[in-house]
């Protein structure tokens, strides 16, 4: 199994995207690396293995990658936390701020029996926006956010320490700082 160090060194840099001064985290390389996605995801799995969650919501769009195999490794469900205008049925939406614009995510209304233990998946933390905008949906819908976890986090943003300071419990594998 790879290491988590040996993960981070999968992950490429992409200067000036999604705009310039911005320098990407692309993990995608991390996905085209044989067994590297199922040991990211042992190691999430790992880091969470005390929250006690029934149910898992990825954010898109890799944070679905990570969010799926690890809700079928448990055998969960999961719920998709969308870009507006991508799920068919009643949608909540929540609004946030990314660290070079803003945008906004939805939930299915009732994608989950009231009271469910939530696990919030993404692949990256930023401005922690988007997971931020997640917990709220969960918590709106009628759920209780168990924890987050992600697989990089760039603790220059701050992103991580808002995660915490709202009281969700947040793990994640890679500090960038």
């Amino acid at each position: 199994m790879l290491t988590i160090e040996e993960i981070e060194r999968l992950i490429r840099d992409v200067p000036d995207f999604p705009k310039k001064g911005v320098i990407f985290k692309d993990i995608t390389t991390v996905m085209t690396s044989p067994g590297a996605l199922g040991d990211t995801v042992t190691h999430m799995q790992e880091s969470v293995d005390d929250l006690g969650y029934d149910a898992v919501a990825a954010i898109e769009s890799r944070g679905f990658i990570f969010g799926a195999v690890l809700a079928a490794r448990e055998g969960l469900p999961l719920v998709l936390v969308r870009k507006p205008g991508k799920l068919p049925a009643e949608t909540i939406a929540e609004d946030y701020q990314l660290e070079y614009g803003s945008n906004t995510v939805e939930i299915h209304r009732g994608s989950l029996p009231p009271g469910s233990r939530v696990l919030l998946v993404d692949d990256l933390v930023a401005t922690g926006g988007s997971m931020l905008a997640a917990s709220r949906l969960v918590e709106r819908d009628g759920s209780e956010v168990a924890g987050a976890v992600a697989v990089i986090n760039l603790q220059f943003l701050g992103g991580g320490d808002r995660i915490t300071g709202s009281g969700v419990e947040y793990r994640y594998l890679i500090s960038i700082e």
